[in-house]
């Protein structure tokens, strides 16, 4: 019987379990920290052995497979051991895809992922049998064993993708490119531009890549590589002959002679970003061979993500908006340039190496004022310091959102786009842009 340890008790560790279970593996789920009551209780109830608040070696090391939470880095000595030690390391997407025949759809991007892949899924589920996974809901593996949906739209992140073997999804899409996660690559951007095409690296030309052709980073990468994939590109500025333009305010979507032209004014998402989300996931719906009708449709009622530009309340003409999911410089720069008033910005949270400087014409033009929110605010505060009148800093939601409340005035906007990761203040995003949430709704 084959042992499979996995390191890390939570959504994708404790699905990946189940999965592995019910395939015959000896299973041990190892967690460092303290694993959820509710996965504790699915770990005991199909009676998987488990342990928390360390990793017993002798346990971990006669593995045959080990699958890994992607919050774990490589250069956790257990891991390097692993390594050492010639045992395969994966993550859950590559486990999990071996048991299901279903057509994958793999988004990948360091911004738009989230969206591009809820609204594919939501125009896909209109006609198609299809579960949403990856980096989002109910872990990949887990749905495999309960439903195994015949098309999965799987957001994955680059954590995901450096533990793939053969992992191919059959529809790759790669939003952008723009620097993150780099405290995780050695601080080398080519280091992470390379994780992200590695969604790519077992395609073949009867697969498909779908990527934004307006990105640098990702035209550069394609002046010294190449894929086996067919490749479809969408753009904001030029004319695709095979792939996704916009242009005259429609887009249009061209593949093998078939075409489809949509009015981008209906569309449900407003900024620019969201017209590339919509391209991205149209294009999915389109060679999947889902109606017209119904793309258009579920483009103009598609309700957004959570904690993602999501306007939360108005009070006293003051517009509450919750964008907590923009973790990185590039998502708050998406966020800032859609703003069309006077805006009081929250920014602040753990500093993954950020260069601000991509923002400066935003600020300089639209925020009247800039609350930090995080254990150190001091980068932040020398960057932005001669930019604005007002400056605070705090490290209480509530106090942040209170203090917004008195700058602001009729006819602007508070923004909380942190631009940084939560985990210096906050459990996650989520439960950053609820805080944010319930301070607004108790002002």
């Amino acid at each position: 019987m084959k042992r499979l340890v996995i390191l890390g008790g939570g959504e994708s560790g404790v699905g990946t379990a189940l999965l592995a279970k019910a395939k015959g593996f000896e299973v041990f789920v190892s967690d460092k920290g303290v694993i959820k009551e509710k996965y504790k209780n699915v770990l005991i109830h199909n009676e998987i052995e488990w342990e928390e608040g360390q990793h017993t070696e002798s346990k971990i090391l006669n593995a045959n497979l080990v699958m890994k939470s992607p919050g774990i880095p490589d250069k956790v000595p257990l891991v390097k051991q692993l390594r050492a030690n010639g045992i395969l390391i994966v993550s859950e997407i590559e486990f999990a895809a071996k048991y299901t025949s279903a057509t994958l759809v793999g988004i990948t991007g360091s911004n738009g992922k989230t969206t591009t892949a809820t609204l594919t899924h939501h125009i896909l589920k209109q006609e198609l049998n299809v579960g949403l996974a990856g980096n989002i809901g109910d872990s990949f593996a887990k749905q495999i064993l309960e439903e195994d949906y015949k098309n999965y739209v799987l957001e994955i992140s680059s954590f995901q993708l450096d533990d793939i073997v053969d992992f191919k999804p059959h529809i790759a899409i790669i939003t952008n490119i723009t620097p993150d996660h780099l405290d995780r690559y050695d601080y080398k951007f080519e280091n992470y531009i390379a994780a992200k095409f590695r969604i790519a690296e077992n395609q073949t030309k009867d697969d498909y890549l779908i990527y934004d052709a307006d990105d640098e980073v990702i035209a550069d990468w394609f002046k010294n590589n190449s894929v086996q994939s067919t490749l479809l590109p969408f753009s904001l500025t030029k004319t695709i002959e095979n792939g996704a333009y916009f242009k005259n305010n429609n887009i249009t979507i061209t593949i093998d002679n078939n075409q489809i032209i949509m009015p981008a004014s209906n569309l449900a998402l407003e900024g620019k970003h969201n017209i590339k989300n919509a391209m991205a996931a149209s294009t999915v719906a389109h060679l999947l061979k889902i109606r017209k009708q119904t793309i258009r449709e579920s483009l103009e009622n598609f309700q957004g993500v959570e904690h993602r530009l999501e306007q939360v309340l108005k009070i006293n003409k003051v517009q509450y908006i919750n964008d907590s999911k923009a973790t990185n410089v590039n998502a708050t720069y998406y966020a800032l340039e859609s703003m069309d008033t006077p805006t009081v910005w929250i920014v602040g949270g753990q500093d993954k190496g950020n260069n601000y400087e991509e923002l400066f014409p935003f600020v300089n033009e639209k925020v009247k004022a800039i609350i930090c929110l995080g254990v150190d605010n001091e980068k932040l505060l020398h960057t932005f310091g001669n930019m604005v009148d007002i400056i605070v800093e705090t490290q209480f939601m509530s106090e942040a959102v209170k203090i917004a409340y008195k700058i602001a005035e009729s006819g602007d906007s508070v923004l909380l786009s942190p631009a940084c990761a939560s985990f210096d203040l906050f459990e996650n995003y989520e439960d950053r842009g609820r805080q944010f949430k319930n301070a607004v709704r108790n002002l």
